[in-house]
């Protein structure tokens, strides 16, 4: 998601981002991150050249560029241990300097959850009620131009 919209922000009218992994190069290049080392068997280690270049010729944030993108909904959770609330975060922050249109770009950062959303009977509804207002907002062509 994060590459594509980079490569072809055109083909996309609006995007849900679910905690994306779009760090790439940070997260994996700090071990002390949960789940880091473990994934460099699938990754490639980036102290490893070879695996570097390759990390950042397509890792989201690294790539994100003085372009229009879609509208999009961004979400993370405070205390999720496998993507770290920052790095989506981090890439909205990337995405609002350079990004040449007036297109939504919203942040939700839950300071209740982790890597799987909102948690219990009915908290979980919460998340999907955002995200069923984003996607009614983009088929009826009601959301608000960024401020």
């Amino acid at each position: 998601m994060g590459v594509a919209i980079n490569e072809r922000p055109e083909r996309f009218h609006g995007v849900i981002a679910q905690v994306p992994f779009v760090d790439v190069l940070t997260t994996m290049l700090d071990e002390s991150i949960p789940l880091t080392t473990g994934e460099f068997e699938e990754w490639g280690n980036p102290q490893d050249e070879e695996y570097y270049t390759y990390m950042k010729s397509y890792s989201p944030y690294d790539n994100v560029t003085a372009q229009a993108y879609p509208h999009l909904l961004v979400t993370t959770g405070l205390h999720d241990s496998q993507v770290q609330y920052w790095e989506p975060a981090k890439w909205v922050a990337k995405l609002r300097e350079l990004k040449t249109d007036d297109r939504l770009l919203l942040l939700c950062t839950d300071m209740d959850s982790g890597h799987g959303g909102k948690s219990g009977r009915f908290k979980s509804y919460e998340g999907v009620a955002l995200e069923y207002a984003f996607l009614i907002g983009l088929a009826q062509g009601t959301l608000p131009a960024q401020a």
